[in-house]
């Protein structure tokens, strides 16, 4: 039997992206290829150490000579990337805005840096199609004359190989060290193998972007059917079931609705096929707390008999992260009737920028059903947002059950608009089993008229029902009751005490308690400080660390216990002031970060930066991160996700992703935004479009990608 066995030298040229694989780490190998069936070459005689010294010679030249072509190609390359990203994303923004009425274009326009239409299509102009060709051109030239190159060092093997039959399934053999090199079906005579560099990340589809990406160009096809987990060498024993459980929502995810022809997969060949996942998981232990390590690697090798991606995470929350990454590296295929995953292999090193990525939900304003909560919380799963700020009373309802002062949830807006605590414990634990964290909130003193509804004497008269009444110690026993009550079901570090919006004039108004004010040698703000930091030292007596709107800091900030987190809502510029006086902060700037504030687009959502003006590491340190605010005036569970997203996945991405690869232009994530739009939908999330407001409709008919 025939054979041809071709030394070829392999050469490490650090961070340029090549085409064919005839660059790959700092080792040699040699490659073989075969007509099927084969038999094994024979063992060929040891070179002489002149012969060594000639191929090293003749290798450092082709080296030098690759290196000549490559460096300009690179520069060409990236050039090429900008270009067509900026045609992209002013592409995509016409098109939006041709479906956006005439009134509302200033508001649309305002986050995306250009004035009208008319200045979007100038800037079209400055980068025309000829252009862009004339770069091309000089990239092909330059591919073609390293692969003439290529090709003059394998001329006798592709003489000998020519007349060969080639099979889909391509039989290769490897001797060496290559680990990690992609192996799939080629339908060309000589080993090729592209490899996706950082030029190509913004055409990804992966949201949020991780923080390292590397994948080539070859396609896998998914086992659904006899898919599975593997965890052997983990530390983690999954007592509880998070990582089975999140397993299996993957595996939902990426079947979704449709039918996959199992029988089909039969007769692919094993090297194209992923069997299932293998999961390292280093630490045993399932506490979620802030601050959890969420990193994770993720591999999908084209290698391996049979080939399993690969998981590599310090806890089980940032396996669930791998999850979700992986299963958006699938799509479904209409002509094979299979899951694949292009673009294979894939190497992605990932972690959060920021700990805390929080999106707030308001259940007063509007009481949010059960089955509601969770959606939102599966779906801030998609977005790896990890904290679900529950906003549960205020002024208008109190719907949950307090076990320690049961009155209280008469303040519901009826009898069947309320969460028991057992609900409120399993809410906690679905959020739990997909790494997100409950912060539970009462605002006090303000906000808080619905409490007197199940006890009178928590307000200061009849006709004057808010702030709580600062003169009657009953009023910090139920504070003290529901923190304790909550200790047992809220296990996140913080609990929110609000404290914003207080006005005290009903204290000055209420005869008692001006009384007592007087008598307490007190002015209607000396009174709002003592409220804030008595139930500041409740909170802390149950365990909680604190967080509290801004308003706290801005009137005594110097007064705050030092365990506590100032929450910025007002403007820009608090929270630079909040570390500077060595506090820590989380960022919710209301022009850029409500989604109820229905003119504030997706592109000033992913621009809106938390460390804005804090140039100190230590001071950045203190920022925990940011969190999108869903207030519930208008909102309830006909129109809540709709509100939420997509403009909540572009701040997911803000505090995910690390800043250096963040997009400078909003417009250039806009296609990539689109997409993770349509999975949402495909998942059952009711995400609006791109084009226009919050929460806008459908300008009219369309591809869910254009929209």
């Amino acid at each position: 039997m025939e054979y041809v066995s071709t030394k070829l030298t392999w050469e490490k040229v650090d961070d340029l992206k090549m085409e064919t694989c005839y660059i790959a780490p700092d080792y040699a190998s040699e490659v073989k290829i075969f007509q099927l069936p084969w038999t094994p070459a024979p063992v060929e005689e040891q070179p002489s150490e002149e012969e060594i010294a000639r191929k090293a010679e003749r290798k450092q030249r082709q080296v030098q000579r690759l290196r000549g072509w490559l460096k300009p190609e690179a520069k060409r390359t990236s050039r090429i990337t900008e270009l067509e990203n900026e045609i992209r994303g002013l592409d995509f923004l016409v098109k939006q805005l041709q479906h956006v009425p005439e009134n509302d274009v200033p508001a649309f326009l305002r986050d995306t840096g250009y004035a009208s239409k008319q200045e979007i299509e100038s800037n079209l102009l400055h980068v025309p199609d000829k252009m862009l060709t004339s770069e091309k051109l000089f990239l092909n030239v330059l591919k073609d004359k390293k692969r003439q190159l290529f090709l003059k060092s394998t001329a006798e093997a592709r003489q000998q190989a020519k007349q060969r039959k080639l099979e889909e399934d391509f039989m290769m053999g490897w001797s060496g060290r290559v680990e990690g090199i992609v192996l799939g079906f080629f339908l060309v005579n000589i080993l090729v193998i592209s490899v996706a560099g950082a030029d190509d990340i913004q055409s990804l589809k992966i949201w949020p972007m991780p923080e390292s990406v590397s994948c080539g160009q070859g396609t896998l096809y998914l086992d659904i059917q006899g898919f599975e987990l593997k965890t052997e060498g983990s530390s983690y024993v999954d007592a509880s079931g998070i990582l089975v459980e999140g397993f299996s929502r993957l595996l939902d995810v990426i079947k979704g609705v449709h039918v996959i022809q199992s029988k089909v997969i039969s007769g692919f060949s094993p090297s194209l096929v992923i069997k299932g996942i293998r999961v390292v998981i280093l630490s045993p232990s399932d506490e979620l707390q802030h601050g959890v390590d969420e990193s994770y690697k993720l591999s999908v090798p084209m290698q391996g008999s049979p080939i399993y991606a690969y998981i590599e995470a310090q806890t089980v929350y940032g396996a669930l992260h791998g999850f979700e990454t992986f299963s958006q590296l699938c799509s479904y295929s209409f002509e094979t009737r299979l899951i694949e995953v292009h673009q294979a292999p894939w190497t992605i090193a990932d972690k959060p920028r920021f700990p805390y990525r929080g999106l707030l939900i308001d259940t007063s304003r509007h009481f949010l059903p059960v089955p509601i909560i969770k959606k939102i919380i599966d779906s801030m799963a998609y977005a790896k947002l990890n904290v679900l700020h529950w906003h549960i009373v205020d002024t208008q309802s109190f719907p949950l059950e307090i076990p320690s002062y049961p009155m209280l949830w008469k303040g519901a807006y009826s009898s069947s608009e309320r969460y028991t605590f057992d609900e409120a414990a399993e809410i906690v634990s679905y959020a739990k089993r997909r790494g997100i964290n409950v912060l539970a909130e009462i605002d006090v003193p303000g906000h808080a008229e619905s409490w007197g509804i199940g006890y009178a004497s928590l307000w200061p008269s009849r006709t004057c029902r808010q702030p709580l009444d600062i003169s009657n110690n009953f009023t910090f026993q139920v504070i003290d009751g529901i923190l304790s009550d909550f200790s047992k079901v809220f296990h996140y570090k913080f609990v929110h005490l609000g404290g914003d919006e207080v006005d005290t004039s009903c204290w000055r108004f209420t005869p008692r308690v001006a009384l007592w004010l007087l008598q307490q040698g007190m002015s209607e703000s000396q009174a709002y400080e003592y409220f804030v930091l008595k139930a500041q030292q409740i909170a802390l007596s149950h365990g909680y660390e604190i967080i509290n709107w801004e308003e706290t800091f801005n009137n005594f900030g110097s007064k705050l216990n030092p365990k506590t987190v100032v929450h910025n809502w007002l403007g820009g510029g608090v929270a630079q002031k909040v570390v500077a006086a060595g506090l820590r902060c989380i960022v919710s700037n209301q022009d850029k970060w409500y989604l109820d504030h229905l003119d504030a687009t997706w592109q000033g959502f992913y621009s809106n930066e938390p460390l804005t003006n804090i140039t100190i590491p230590a001071q950045q340190a203190l920022v925990l991160g940011g969190e999108v605010c869903m207030w519930g005036e208008h909102i309830d569970g006909s129109d809540i996700e709709q509100t939420i997203w997509p403009r909540a996945a572009a701040a997911a991405e803000r505090l995910w992703t690390p800043y250096e690869k963040l997009a400078k232009n909003p417009q250039e994530v806009a296609a990539r935004l689109a997409h993770f739009r349509c999975l949402l939908n495909q998942r059952g999330v009711a995400a609006a479009p791109l084009a226009g407001l919050g929460r806008v409709a459908p300008y009219g008919p369309g591809s869910c990608y254009q929209q």
